[in-house]
């Protein structure tokens, strides 16, 4: 099992939910953060003083899958996430161990 976990743009959750439903992964979990990286955030000015926003809203977007779906998830991700702009996210993996449902005792793929 891996777990994948993106950063992805606010307004690219709905493409990107939508295409991994469609590919038969229904688990996720979906966070609000905020954070910065390459676009290094944006400056405003509010009452005549400049000021800079570093920290950006983002979304984070996390799903753990069988091994041999992961190369598939993470191409429907990048092509429902792009933009082809510096913030259009992160995608990071890590494998899983093991997982267990709490309500029935599972364990393994079967769990997720």
């Amino acid at each position: 099992m891996t777990k994948i976990e993106c950063i992805l743009r606010p307004g690219k959750l709905e493409n990107v939910k939508e295409a991994v439903n469609q590919f038969g992964i229904h688990g996720m979990t979906v966070t609000q953060v905020i954070g910065c990286g390459l676009q290094k955030g944006r400056t405003e000015v509010y009452r005549g003083t400049e000021y800079s926003i570093n920290l950006l809203p983002k979304i984070k977007l996390e799903m753990v899958i069988p091994d041999k779906d992961v190369d598939d998830v993470i191409k429907l991700i990048i092509d429902n996430a792009r933009t082809g702009a510096i913030g259009d996210g992160k995608i990071f993996t890590y494998k899983i161990d093991d997982a267990i449902r709490i309500r029935t005792g599972e364990t393994g793929d079967i769990a997720i």
